[in-house]
């Protein structure tokens, strides 16, 4: 009874509109407008029977066939609704066929602004408007992680076609679209309701927009309330946010919080006193008579004529006198008169035309602008009035449904959300999210298959947050974790603090000073047999290159500079070699009296024995000489090595060519093999010191340091490769004192009873001797 009473209330709003018109002595002055009315019973079959009647030519009920429609004088020069989209899609192609004004009151689909139907006009906005304003208020509330519900139609599929367009573009991801049926007859109806509420269930949204017709809403809150699931956010359509349909469904205060858009509405001035005194006359019996034998006249082309509205009284008119559509029939009665009063050039109280053709009426209103009671209206680009829209909430105050106004879109949303009593506990608006606002220096990265959700993604420690990207660091500068800038890196090498730099530079110091106090004893005992047969003079010379050498370590510590780059090896090399020479001299003297005693006497004897100092002097010449040619061939260069460490640049001398580098301490490694050669097999007395076991053991300290030194430098991170040279002429230098140097001093400062030349006597002396007898 209910859709019977607003179904005639409209069709009142029509009435009331073309009597004013034709009372009126401005708007069509002489020109009394006719109407036909005809009930669609929201079926495209019964809507087509009219519409072929609307198109027939004039005074006949027949359609005539013709190549050119141009002077075709159709029945009616414009039609009024289809209220419904799909109706409305169903005639638009007949009329647009024949360019007559189609003008609805109630067609929201965005299709009908197709090119198809030229002819199509609405009153109401479309449903792009609504869906604009259904985005703004996501965004206002930060609901951004939504399910949409549509109803198995064109109106519906549309709509959801139009919602994930839309939506994607504005960061609201939708969770999941889904499809309600619209055949309530069907057998299947509650089990697809049931799979969609199980879907939407599944995806924990907080808010749900459906966009459907009422009849659909009502059963799918009904599978809702029957699988027993929680309050949820509703987002209402015009469709059925103000249905009774919907609103007289049991228990439905239970469903949460519904918020929804309606067109705004406006009163019709005199209307309500319009309806009053025609109810009064339908009161009257000839009236009554007349209608019926009227619909009898016309009932071959309807069909059977709706009883409903013989029925209705006074209250349930006045009850929806203010339906939101009263205004918009009325709109679009007074819009085809405007349209027709400018195609018959009417001014001044009289019209220049008598008649106009569908298509000159149309021209018209492609370009109108009218007023109703001095407020504005004009169709725009699309062919539609936009009224812009009111934002209604439901409310239970008394457990019973009151809709309350909350706010208004024309363009931009106005809402007061203090006027929203959410269903939540403390009746603030729930989290609805998918896309999460991330922290500083995190970047989003997209979430499964919803283009518009997205997992926080921290920026790894080298790059910054830049926009929508981590972008790397400059190679001077560094970052930590999530940073959103690059600081600038720190230098990195063995400085003096550090407890390794002290520890290496007290063991070079040990090693220094028992150098030192070992040259000291050996210059003050110079002259007795201990020193004497380790190579006298030429043993101040050893040491001092072994002190140089304890120095040599000291260059690598602390922050390198490109000069102790490129003498860091060759003054460790020349010091290094400066000892190894004169050791050599003594292993030579030892081999060549032990081993070459009988040969002839020759130059190399005569050198050997009575000039050592020149084979040492040619040795450091020669290394001396390698060195140079180190030095500015291929010298260690300083190099700022920024791949090694996250936060500081690593300063190190990088040797550019091994091959000299091998060259400058092949050298000495020659030399120490020549020396170990030449004493590790001589024999001696048991009751006598000896000298070659003595060198042969220092030499072997030098290759033990070798072969630790080599893998172990090619192995520790390039950090820590200063201080493994560091450890290795550490390693070399004690191996020399301890195996040549200090046992002498032991010698000489402790058992000075064994500084003899008994004890110390050359075992050469004793082979000649043993000749001799």
């Amino acid at each position: 009874m209910a859709g019977a009473t607003c179904k005639c209330c409209l069709n009142l709003s029509s009435f009331f509109a073309v009597e004013e018109i034709n009372n009126s002595t401005t708007l069509l002055p002489g020109i009394t407008l006719g109407y036909d009315f005809y009930d669609s019973c929201m079926e495209p079959v019964v809507v087509l029977q009219p519409s072929l009647l609307f198109l027939s030519e004039m005074n006949t009920s027949s359609i005539s066939v013709h190549c050119d429609y141009t002077d075709y004088w159709t029945r009616v020069l414009a039609v009024i609704g289809p209220h419904s989209s799909e109706l409305s899609m169903v005639t638009a192609k007949l009329f647009s066929f024949f360019l007559i004004p189609q003008v609805s009151y109630g067609a929201t689909s965005e299709k009908l602004n197709n090119e198809q139907y030229p002819s199509f006009f609405r009153t109401v906005p479309s449903d792009k408007i609504q869906i604009d304003a259904l985005s703004q208020l996501l965004i206002a509330f930060k609901w951004n992680w939504i399910a949409v519900v549509a109803s198995d139609d064109d109106y519906g599929r549309e709509g959801l076609s139009l919602l994930s367009s839309t939506m994607n573009g504005k960061s609201i991801c939708i969770a999941y679209e889904g499809l309600i049926p619209t055949d309530l007859s069907n057998a299947n109806v509650q089990e697809k309701m049931s799979q969609v509420i199980h879907s939407i269930n599944e995806t924990k949204v907080n808010v749900i927009v459906l966009f459907s017709k009422d009849r659909s809403v009502r059963e799918f809150f009904k599978m809702w309330f029957k699988l027993g699931l929680g309050q949820k956010v509703w987002l209402a359509t015009e469709a059925w946010v103000m249905s009774d349909v919907v609103l007289t469904l049991k228990g439905v205060q239970n469903i949460g919080t519904v918020i929804g858009f309606v067109i705004k509405a406006r009163n019709v001035y005199a209307f309500e006193e319009y309806t009053s005194d025609l109810l009064e006359l339908t009161q009257q019996e000839s009236f009554c008579r007349e209608s019926r034998e009227q619909a009898g006249q016309l009932g071959s082309v309807l069909g059977p004529q709706c009883p409903q509205c013989n029925n209705i009284s006074h209250h349930q008119v006045t009850a929806v006198l203010g339906h939101r559509q009263t205004f918009a029939v009325y709109t679009a009665v007074y819009g085809v008169a405007q349209a027709l009063h400018e195609a018959l050039q009417c001014q001044n109280g009289q019209c220049q035309k008598h008649r106009v053709k569908p298509w000159q009426l149309l021209e018209k209103l492609n370009d109108l602008n009218f007023s109703i009671h001095n407020e504005s209206f004009h169709f725009d680009e699309q062919h539609s009035i936009n009224m812009g829209y009111e934002v209604l909430s439901w409310t239970w105050p008394h457990k019973k449904t009151e809709i309350v106004s909350i706010g208004s879109f024309h363009g931009n949303l106005s809402i007061n959300e203090s006027m929203v009593h959410f269903h939540t506990v403390d009746q603030k608006a729930p989290l609805s999210e998918c896309l999460t606002k991330c922290s500083s220096g995190q970047i989003r990265r997209m979430k499964g298959f919803h283009l518009c959700c997205y997992d926080c993604i921290d920026c790894e420690s080298g790059t910054f947050h830049n926009d929508s990207t981590c972008t790397p660091c400059p190679e001077h500068q560094w970052s930590p974790k999530r940073s959103t800038q690059c600081l600038d890196r720190g230098e990195k090498y063995i400085f003096w603090s550090e407890p390794l730099a002290v520890c290496l530079l007290g063991l070079l110091l040990v090693a220094f000073v028992l150098t030192c106090l070992s040259g000291v004893l050996f210059l003050k005992n110079l002259q007795t047999p201990a020193v004497e047969a380790s190579g006298g003079g030429l043993c101040l010379v050893a040491l001092l290159g072994l002190a140089a050498t304890c120095i040599s370590g000291v260059l690598f510590l602390g922050k390198p500079s490109p000069t102790i780059c490129r003498i860091q090896q060759p003054f460790f090399a020349l010091c290094l070699n400066l000892c190894f020479s004169t050791i050599l001299v003594k292993a030579l003297q030892i081999m060549l009296v032990n081993d070459f005693a009988d040969s002839r006497p020759n130059v190399l004897h005569t050198i050997i024995q009575r000039h050592p100092s020149v084979l040492a002097t040619v040795s450091v010449l020669a290394e001396t000489v390698l060195c140079v040619v180190y030095l500015y061939a291929t010298p260690t260069l300083l190099i700022q090595n920024y791949k090694l460490l996250p936060e500081e640049v690593l300063l190190q001398c990088q040797v550019q060519s091994w091959l000299t580098f091998a060259t400058i301490h092949g050298l000495n490694g020659i030399v120490a093999f020549v020396s170990f050669i030449c004493t590790f097999m001589v024999q001696s007395s048991p009751k006598k010191y000896n000298i070659a076991r003595a060198i042969a053991f220092a030499m072997l300290t030098y290759f033990i340091t070798l072969i630790i030194f080599i893998p172990t430098y090619a192995t520790v991170k390039q950090v820590d490769q200063p201080a493994v040279q560091i450890g290795a002429i550490l390693l070399c230098t004690f191996g020399m004192l301890t195996a040549y140097y200090l046992p002498k001093c032991y010698i000489i400062w402790f058992k000075p009873e064994w500084n003899t030349q008994n004890y110390f006597q050359d075992y050469t002396q004793n082979r000649i001797q043993g000749k001799d007898t």
